[in-house]
C-alpha cells in the first residue's frame, strides 16, 4: 500500500472515509500507527487533524513540518531541557523549514508555552518519530480549530468540518 491516512478522532473528518482512527493522545496514537504499519506496509503516512494555534497570525489549514513534545520536562535531571527525552537521539523531529512547528502533549493547552512553537496537538509528535524510525515518509496537516486559550474546547466542536473540507481540497482521493 502507498499511503494512509491517519487523524485521531472520527469527528475530525467528517466524510472522509479513509481515514483510520488512533484515538486521542500520543500513546494511543503510537500503538495504532504501529498496527497499521504492520497491517498495510504503507510507504507514506498522511496525518491530518484539529490543533491549537499559539499565534493569532496562524490560521486554517496549515501543515507542520517540525515536531517537539511540549508536555516532556525531564529539567531537574542532570541539564536537560524543556522538550528533550533524556538519553533518546530523537527530541526533534525536523522534515523541513518551511513549515510550522507542532508541539505535542497529553495535556489540553489553554495558554502560552515556555517553547519556540507555533501549533500544539496531541498526537502529530508520536506518529513522526515512529515514521523517522520506520523510515516512512510522513506529512502532516494541521486545521487550526482554535487559539489555545479558555475559549478552545467551543471552537474546535465548530470547526471540524470546515477543516475536513480544506483538507479534502489537497487530498480528494480520501473521501
Amino acid at each position: 500500500m502507498e499511503a494512509i491516512f491517519v487523524a485521531a478522532l472520527k469527528e475530525e473528518t467528517p466524510e472522509l472515509s479513509k481515514f483510520h482512527h488512533t484515538g486521542v493522545g500520543k500513546i494511543n496514537a503510537a500503538i495504532k500507527l504501529i498496527e497499521l504499519i504492520h497491517l498495510y506496509k504503507p510507504n507514506q503516512v498522511i496525518n491530518y487533524g484539529t490543533a491549537g494555534s499559539l499565534k493569532k497570525e496562524i490560521s486554517g489549514l496549515i501543515e507542520c513540518t517540525t515536531f517537539i513534545q511540549h508536555d516532556m520536562d525531564a529539567r531537574g535531571l542532570l541539564d536537560f531541557k524543556l522538550g528533550e527525552t533524556p538519553f533518546d537521539p530523537i527530541s526533534k523531529i525536523i522534515l523541513s523549514h518551511e513549515g510550522y512547528i507542532c508541539a505535542t502533549g497529553d495535556k489540553f493547552v489553554k495558554n502560552k508555552l515556555e517553547m519556540d512553537c507555533d501549533i500544539v496537538d496531541m498526537e502529530a509528535y508520536a506518529l513522526a518519530k515512529i515514521c523517522k524510525i520506520k523510515n516512512i515518509d510522513f506529512k502532516c496537516f494541521k486545521y487550526i480549530s482554535d487559539y489555545a486559550n479558555e475559549e478552545s474546547s467551543n471552537d474546535w466542536k465548530e470547526n471540524c468540518h470546515k477543516g475536513a473540507r480544506d483538507f479534502l481540497s489537497l487530498y480528494p482521493n480520501c473521501k
